[in-house]
């Protein structure tokens, strides 16, 4: 079945291989000429491969240097962009021989049923042919996705994916030059509301998957960066609430109910600050101030009525250290209060 030619097709590719001139002689087969391969800085030494490509009918952008994957994409978004006025959407597929053109024709007529979705093609990481790197690398980035974010992705390192137009326009100002830069797509998902749709695809793992460019840890620390912002918000005010404790406690020693006092003083000061790091730069809130403010607000209040009587309670019962015990119950509390800011405080309406 011939593929819509609303769809595009962007292939970025760094030191291709012949696997890249296979997977255009199968597309020209199948008459699927909307597409832009992008060189990513590969170099002289695979010109004559890029001008095999552009000979079958493949324009070639490009890179005088390697620039990495996302910037690829986005010169890529914004060039299929410009050339056609009524694209609905493109495909992004690997040079390396793991996408067949049945599945990339596949995410193209999925996106001509979904326009407004984000098309994954997953692969089954249970396969026996998954190199065992790949598997462990992926069932570790989704489950810390999925605690993050809230999104549940079976594949969240696919490069197969079909993108709707209006995406791709929000995309190509998201942060991210490298591989890092697939996550905040998923992740921008959550915050433009924009629905995940997969389809699973086969899985193919060529010579061990040699010629990929992903390296699992210099790229795998690139992409939990992302996450960095969510961890740094909460613990740095953490840092700030315990601080402020403990200076409190010392000041109201002599005072009833020190503990309580020292508590809600230095949860005001900490709440402040957390709430303005997280609505400007952990969930970007696109609320106002008068609706978001309140709902933390109301977070705030019973979460430190429940740290202040629950350390209380706690240090009555053991004693010892009034901030040990009050790292223990925040430590807790700090799981319930990420998923109703995530959720309630901070989503999207």
């Amino acid at each position: 079945m011939k593929a819509d030619e609303r769809v595009a097709l962007i292939i970025p590719a760094y030191e291709p291989d012949e696997k890249l001139l296979k997977l255009c002689r199968e597309l020209k087969e199948k008459d699927i000429h909307n597409t832009l391969v992008i060189d990513d800085g590969s170099g002289e030494k695979y010109r004559d491969i890029f001008d095999e490509a552009e000979s079958m009918g493949f324009p070639v952008f490009r890179h005088a240097v390697n620039l990495g994957k996302g910037r690829a994409l986005k010169d890529g978004f914004n060039e299929v962009i410009n050339r056609q006025a009524d694209l609905i959407g493109c495909v992004t597929a690997d040079s390396d021989g793991q996408h067949s053109v049945k599945d990339i024709i596949r995410c193209m007529e999925t996106l001509c049923e979904n326009p407004d979705a984000l098309i994954l093609g997953c692969r089954d990481f249970n396969d026996e042919n998954v190199p065992r790197k790949s598997e462990l690398g992926n069932k570790i980035t989704r489950n810390v996705f999925k605690y993050l974010i809230g999104e549940s992705v079976t594949d969240t390192q696919t490069g197969l994916r079909a993108i709707p137009v209006g995406f791709m326009k929000h995309l190509m100002g998201v942060a991210g030059e490298r591989y890092e830069f697939e996550t905040n797509m998923l992740i921008e998902c959550k915050s433009m509301d924009v629905p995940i749709k997969e389809i699973v695809i086969d899985t193919i793992y060529l010579e061990n998957n040699a010629s990929s460019h992903f390296n699992p840890l210099r790229d795998s620390i690139m992409i939990y960066k992302t996450f960095g912002k969510f961890l740094f918000a909460s613990l740095s005010s953490s840092v700030i609430d315990i601080f402020l404790f403990a200076v409190f406690c010392r000041l109201f020693k002599t005072f009833p109910y020190y503990i309580i006092i020292s508590t809600v003083a230095a949860r005001i000061i900490s709440a402040v600050y957390n709430y303005l790091v997280n609505y400007k730069v952990v969930f970007k809130s696109k609320d106002s101030h008068r609706s978001s403010g309140f709902k933390y607000f109301c977070l705030a209040v019973v979460q430190m009525g429940a740290s202040a009587l629950l350390v209380n309670g706690l240090y009555s019962a053991v004693g010892g250290s009034e901030v040990l015990c009050k790292i223990i119950v925040d430590v807790l509390l700090f799981i319930a209060s990420f998923y109703i800011q995530r959720e309630f405080v901070y989503k999207s309406k």
